[in-house]
């Protein structure tokens, strides 16, 4: 099995150090999450902070496509750290990303970032609806996902844990992660609407994101409104297919505690 390894030219890892560290990381850090799928850890390496996601091992059909057809999810995940960077959109600092391949198959990979502490994501104005300045808040992140737009990114993982918020001085400054998922490219007036399907079914979020949106876009907010209970509601319902089909089909699947 052969390794390889990117390191970012600003960062202070070296391939000895990502190597011990990997060679350790089940039984060190602290995870994140329940590791059901992927592995995700906050490790201390040499007085530094890191974020290390270990990506599952793919199935057999995708074992041949990403060792011969296709960038990794880690390598997509660093590359694209780096575009969003350049384009002025925040994310935690790439740092370096591992994969592990044989000579027709892939294995494992891993994506390294800084460690950026954060003070909450979207899913708290799910979850706490009478949190202080909500609507500043959200209409903050609208503006934010705009900017997504205009500048031709298409986040397709843009869900309530994928945006972390920090608080500052003037306001609150926003950083997309779990990058592995993007196009880049013209959203269309739907495609930008549907955007935020994933965010929240609650009528009163949408209500507020439809308004500051159908401002920065110069259109009627009834009709940008309508078209994202659309989409919400369409993405829901797909959702709840999905999960029912997965419980009837898929009993025997155990989820690690």
């Amino acid at each position: 099995m052969s390794v390889t390894i990117k390191i970012h030219k600003d960062s202070k890892l070296t391939k000895s150090t990502v190597l011990s560290t990997l060679d350790n990381f089940e039984h060190q850090g602290e995870l994140i999450g329940t590791g059901y799928r992927n592995v995700i850890k906050i490790l201390d390496i040499e007085g530094e902070r890191y974020n290390i996601k270990g990506f599952k091992v793919p199935n057999l059909v995708n074992k041949i496509v990403y060792r011969f057809f296709r960038k990794s999810k880690a390598e997509r995940s660093f590359l694209y750290a780096e575009r969003l960077l350049k384009s002025g959109i925040l994310t935690p600092k790439p740092e370096a990303y591992i994969e592990y391949k044989s000579l027709f198959f892939f294995g494992k990979s891993y994506y390294i970032s800084k460690q950026l502490e954060y003070d909450f994501t979207i899913r708290k104005l799910i979850d706490e609806p009478e949190c202080d300045d909500y609507d500043n808040i959200l209409r903050q992140f609208t503006q934010f996902t705009f900017k997504l737009h205009e500048k031709g990114i298409h986040f397709l993982d843009h869900s309530p844990g994928n945006t972390l918020i920090k608080k500052t001085d003037s306001g609150h400054d926003f950083y997309l992660v779990d990058l592995n998922r993007m196009n880049f490219k013209t959203l269309t007036y739907d495609e930008r609407l549907a955007n935020f399907a994933r965010l929240s079914p609650k009528d009163y979020m949408l209500d507020i994101i439809s308004d500051e949106y159908a401002k920065l876009i110069n259109k009627p907010h009834v009709e940008v409104k309508e078209r994202m209970y659309f989409f919400s509601k369409k993405f829901s319902s797909g959702f709840k297919k999905k999960e029912a089909f997965k419980k009837k089909y898929y009993f025997w699947r155990k989820k690690k505690n």
